[in-house]
């Protein structure tokens, strides 16, 4: 199947940015390899929230790191949808937490894991990570021993 014939609206179209938290801008598309396992890792520098105490903009970089299965996610409509939380006021776990959290609803991945690198606000910096595996498969093994043996960039 050609990647025209999936269904995908947002690639090759004109951009529009939303202004607040918007999950549904997610697009996918067939994995080509989903008896392979392999990696596929965005890392979006630029990402912007708001504090939800203080209305103040956070700065972060987002990294996700994922083993597809039979969906992918489509890397402009990710970009689109990082970009919403640019006026969304959450703390920096939940940011982390709830972009997980859509990407497995998304695509049902074997496993994912996303950090959050922010910028000091207040002399502290906050890394969140935070992992998921399927399951009942060696991929929920997987996520334990990564999140017990994870160590802070």
């Amino acid at each position: 199947m050609k990647r025209t014939d999936e269904g995908l609206k947002l690639l090759g179209s004109e951009t529009e940015y939303k202004n607040n938290y918007a999950p549904e801008v997610l697009e996918t598309f067939e994995n080509q390899h989903p008896d392979n396992d392999y990696w596929v890792q965005f890392n979006c520098p630029e990402f912007t929230s708001l504090c939800p105490i203080t209305g103040q903009p956070d700065f972060a970089e987002i990294k996700i790191l994922y083993i597809p299965d039979k969906r992918m996610v489509e890397s402009k409509s990710l970009k689109l949808y990082l970009f919403s939380f640019r006026n969304h006021g959450d703390f920096h776990e939940d940011c982390v937490n709830i972009i997980m959290k859509d990407l497995i609803r998304l695509m049902d991945p074997k496993y994912i894991e996303i950090t959050g690198i922010f910028l000091p606000r207040g002399g502290i910096s906050i890394y969140p990570y935070a992992n998921y595996g399927r399951p009942g498969t060696k991929y929920e093994l997987m996520a334990q021993h990564r999140l017990e043996n994870y160590h802070s960039i």
